[in-house]
């Protein structure tokens, strides 16, 4: 029964899209970020359903688009290269068969992304391309935040719609996501078309937006709480008394530590404590590791290479900046020398660094931070703009920025550097940038053309001899 309801949803999709073509690229984001293939027991799973949507969208854009509106930008420039580096290092990978597992989902994340600017041309497919994010994250983010109210969550224990551990269904993954698309959502509850924002659009969006800051406590991802507190400290940019707001936010936080299940406190308690957890202290090798490897391997070693990693590192048993106070002689603190290999890179700086080395590295910031300067740029330009159609510019920019912001925090803790879902972010960025260069050029032309309009009227002489333009 479930086959057939998502199956029926998708053909409902599908033939409205092949009126409206763009619709075809709104499929493809919702096949990426809720993957209802993975849900599916056998009418999906069966057919490479992502490949599909793509070439319809492709498609439909060649064959159905004005393409005179259609802008290109340095970073889908940039994106090009990444995909033809990542190409190379793939060819060269020191694990063959995993870089091309990698691989194959990873260049259809980056074409899509490097396509989808080209499709948003108005301020309408811009909204509808950031509601079809929100709207199919939340699919995920609801049913993690009722699980959390009803059970209390647990970490590698919260299932969202099924029982997966990998793209959004991954704990550490979608506590970053729902984190990052707060701004997002304030933007279209407050700015939207599509649902203008009336009561029921508020409320809905603010009881998302609770749901968003459950999910780390239920998957009691520590990755999560940072984007909290970064996200908070964002807010400070724009708020007016910020003394008061600070004030609350703290007030907040302390009383929300009673009805915290205990398993989530002391699971956050091991971010100070870190020497202690066997996590924290993997990572750190994984990290030295990889220092080590790049320069060997200034360019990478592909996809997956961590596999050939191999690791000794010693896990205190105690906290040595407590051996005072507990009145403990660091010489007789016991230590485990533990041994691993093949542990992932945790960091998408990392990921970035020992698959792709520093010029996939390089690449993969100017992406991002330039995202953030672009964005930046757009806000200042339009932030005291009188214009009732372009109150919405700003806010947009700043959603795009604050959510790009949390994005790269918690990548420093979460291999997330190719993940689609951010590269729609990226894309969205691009697609504001362009359409609002390309009506700040198109006014600019408009004085233009009336003086050469009418410099061209022919001038005639009226019955008293004198000239006159008709």
């Amino acid at each position: 029964m479930r086959d057939l309801f998502f199956v029926g949803y998708l053909v409902a999709l599908l033939f409205i899209a092949f009126k409206r073509p763009f619709i075809f690229t709104l499929v493809y984001a919702y096949v990426d970020i809720v993957a209802p293939q993975r849900l599916s027991y056998f009418m999906l799973n069966s057919v490479p359903l992502s490949l599909i949507v793509f070439a319809l969208a492709l498609l439909g854009y060649m064959l159905g688009e004005n393409k005179q509106d259609s802008r290109f930008s340095i970073r889908q420039g940039m994106m090009i290269l990444l995909l033809a580096y990542c190409g190379y290092t793939t060819v060269q990978a020191e694990v063959p068969d995993a870089a091309l597992e990698k691989w194959d989902w990873i260049w259809k994340a980056l074409v899509f992304a490097i396509f989808l600017p080209l499709t948003l041309k108005t301020k309408l497919r811009l909204e509808a391309l950031a509601l079809f994010m929100v709207l199919c994250a939340a699919t995920l983010i609801i049913t993690g935040g009722i699980k959390t109210l009803a059970s209390g969550g647990g970490y590698g224990v919260l299932v969202l719609l099924i029982d997966n551990n990998s793209g959004l269904y991954e704990g550490s993954i979608i506590s970053t996501v729902a984190i990052c698309i707060i701004p997002l959502i304030l933007w279209l509850a407050h700015h939207g078309t599509i649902f203008p924002p009336d009561w029921r659009v508020k409320l809905f969006a603010y009881a998302l937006i609770f749901s968003a800051l459950l999910i780390p406590i239920g998957t009691q991802a520590r990755t999560g709480l940072v984007c909290i507190a970064v996200w908070a400290v964002l807010q400070l940019r724009f708020v007016r008394y910020r003394l008061l707001y600070g004030g609350v936010a703290v007030a907040i936080g302390l009383m929300s530590i009673p009805f915290l299940p205990q398993s989530f406190t002391e699971r956050m308690a091991t971010i100070e404590n870190y020497e202690a957890d066997q996590s924290a202290s993997t990572r750190l090798a994984v990290w030295r590791w990889t220092l080590d490897y790049v320069k060997k391997h200034p360019f990478g070693g592909g996809f997956d290479v961590y596999r050939i990693n191999k690791l000794t590192y010693e896990l205190s048993e105690v906290d040595i900046t407590q051996y005072e106070e507990w009145g403990i002689d660091p010489d007789d603190v016991d230590a485990r020398l533990v041994e691993d290999e093949s542990r992932a890179f945790h960091s998408s700086y990392f990921e970035m660094l020992g698959e792709q080395g520093y010029p996939g590295l390089t690449l993969w910031l100017i992406i991002h931070v330039g995202g953030l300067w672009r964005m930046e740029v757009v806000r200042r330009r339009y932030a005291k703009s009188k214009k009732a159609d372009e109150q919405w510019v700003a806010p947009l920019a700043i959603a795009l920025q604050h959510g790009h912001v949390i994005y790269l925090v918690g990548a420093l803790f979460v291999g997330i550097a190719y993940q689609p879902f951010v590269y729609m972010l990226v894309a969205l960025q691009i697609g504001l940038d362009t359409y609002m260069s390309r009506r700040s050029a198109e006014a600019k032309r408009q004085p233009i053309a009336k003086q050469l309009a009418g410099a061209a009227r022919p001038k005639t002489l009226s019955q008293h001899g004198r000239p006159f333009t008709n």
